[in-house]
């Protein structure tokens, strides 16, 4: 058994031709789709990049492995405690050590364990190849080292290979030799010139006027990143770069699908195609982050081809990315924990059944502190910590008419409502029933002084806001911080 797993940081589903996407982002990848299963609902329990790695190679949620933020206590795992062996749990059970327990030799291409000081992400590794860069690297340094490596072992039958690309994360770094291939496109028709006013007042981090989070800088190093946008060709040039990182990434799969094909192995070899979360880009005024628990930062893409599996099928029922290591474990004939928060799909690759959820629950501690429920054509957020963004404290959205985010539709259905916070408070009651901790971590991250990215900076932004026209804005964020 070969599997490649292909790890796409920030990759949205929405942006890819497989998905429904105008632009032709991502044909290489749109074929490998055409050949296995394309999973419509698929979402990172945890978001941003930390906390969802935390929870896929767990299989545990965020409240019980405790990683659900980018600092602080609540950027690290949970220690086991009294109850740790000679080796921890939670390493044991890892992702990657289902393949090494399945027999097959195990190596990643990814800088992530350095970048956030994950280290445990790499357990059940024989190899592991970071770049040393600490996810500032391009798809051209990463590559060549993952082309090596299938050529080293284009003998070996059993190996899993996990590569990760950082180009569709800001600050969107395609090389400059890549060009823009959609700069004639149209953009997005829901981005008028009205919502784009809009937007121009919108105060937080990332948004159209601070998209260096909280103020206009530039790097002459990254020239797809701009620092605002106060045109509408400005504009396009933000979502230009994001595309490009996508377009640009397809073509580096393309590359190894290609040697795969040259080496014969193609049709016998598994293929995954994920991310770890998705990109604001527009929605609830957000620009070039992936800062929330909403659609756009929790709906992630998934592919599988796997020999012998179903082709050009289509599931829509909810699943979680932590899903995907029960699911292994079945698929490889790996017994499973007890302690795992996943459900296997198994049965959707083997037979062809759709199988699923009736609801998730996302949560986001980085950026902002919100839990959202997914049920149905509904979202429901709630905010605990609005991340300077001026969010309701409870907002819904009917993602089938407005999948962008743009009308809060809370006033017109009180009883869903209702039930977004039911399923919230339920599901956190059964995690807690099962946490070995007392302390829920997003009270953890509140009693630290709010998200990561928020600390330290309120001050300053808001005399940013004051000097940029939007005083409103500020005196608003004084009244809700009490300064």
């Amino acid at each position: 058994m070969r599997i490649l797993f292909v790890d796409i940081d920030t990759l949205r589903p929405d942006h890819m031709g497989c998905y429904g996407y105008a632009r032709n982002t991502t044909p290489n990848m749109d074929q490998i789709c055409r050949e296995g299963i394309r999973f419509d609902q698929y979402y990172c329990s945890d978001a941003p990049c930390l906390p969802s790695r935390a929870s896929l190679v767990s299989g545990i949620f965020g409240i019980r492995n405790g990683a659900v933020g980018h600092g602080g206590t609540a950027g690290d795992r949970r220690c086991t405690g009294r109850d740790r062996g000679f080796t921890d749990q939670l390493d044991d059970n890892n992702f990657h050590n289902i393949f090494r327990r399945a027999g097959m030799h195990t190596a990643s291409v990814s800088s992530f364990a350095e970048r956030h000081s994950s280290w445990w992400f790499d357990a059940g590794l024989h190899e592991c190849y970071n770049v040393g860069r600490y996810g500032a690297e391009s798809g051209e340094e990463v590559l060549p080292i993952a082309l090596d490596w299938l050529r080293r072992n284009k003998d070996r039958d059993n190996w899993y290979l996990h590569v990760h690309f950082w180009d569709p994360h800001t600050p969107y770094r395609a090389p400059a030799s890549f060009g823009n291939p959609f700069e004639s496109e149209p953009l997005p028709t829901w981005i008028d010139e009205q919502v784009f006013a809009l937007h121009r007042r919108h105060v937080g981090p990332h948004c159209i006027n601070e998209l260096n989070m909280y103020n206009d800088d530039t790097n002459p190093a990254c020239p797809r990143a701009l620092g605002k946008a106060e045109t509408m060709e400005q504009l396009r040039q933000v979502l230009d770069g994001y595309d490009c990182g996508v377009s640009y990434t397809d073509q580096l799969v393309g590359q190894m699908i290609d040697l795969l094909k040259e080496q014969g192995v193609y049709e016998d070899t598994a293929i995954i195609i994920t991310s770890d979360h998705g990109e604001n880009l527009g929605e609830l005024g957000i620009y070039s982050e992936h800062a929330t628990a909403d659609y756009p930062t929790c709906h992630i893409p998934f592919i599988l081809k796997w020999p012998g599996g179903p082709r050009g099928m289509v599931e829509s029922s909810f699943h979680y990315s932590l899903d995907l290591l029960p699911t292994m474990a079945d698929l490889l004939g790996v017994d499973r924990c007890a302690n795992w928060d996943g459900q296997s799909y198994a049965p959707v690759i083997t037979r062809g059944e759709a199988t699923g959820r009736d609801s998730l629950v996302l949560s986001q501690m980085a950026h902002v502190c919100q839990r959202s429920a997914r049920f149905g054509d509904w979202l429901y957020i709630r905010t605990y910590h609005d991340g300077f963004h001026l969010f309701d404290r409870e907002m819904l959205f009917c993602l089938k008419d407005d999948p962008y985010e743009q009308r809060d539709v809370k006033a017109e259905h009180p009883d869903l409502l209702a039930r977004g916070a039911k399923l919230i408070l339920d599901w956190q009651d059964e995690q807690m029933l099962k946490s070995d901790s007392q302390i829920d971590p997003l009270w953890t991250v509140m009693r630290e002084g709010g998200p990561y990215h928020t600390q330290g900076h309120l001050e300053e932004y808001l005399k940013r806001l004051e000097a940029t026209g939007r005083s409103e804005g500020a005196r608003k964020l004084r009244e809700r911080y009490g300064i």
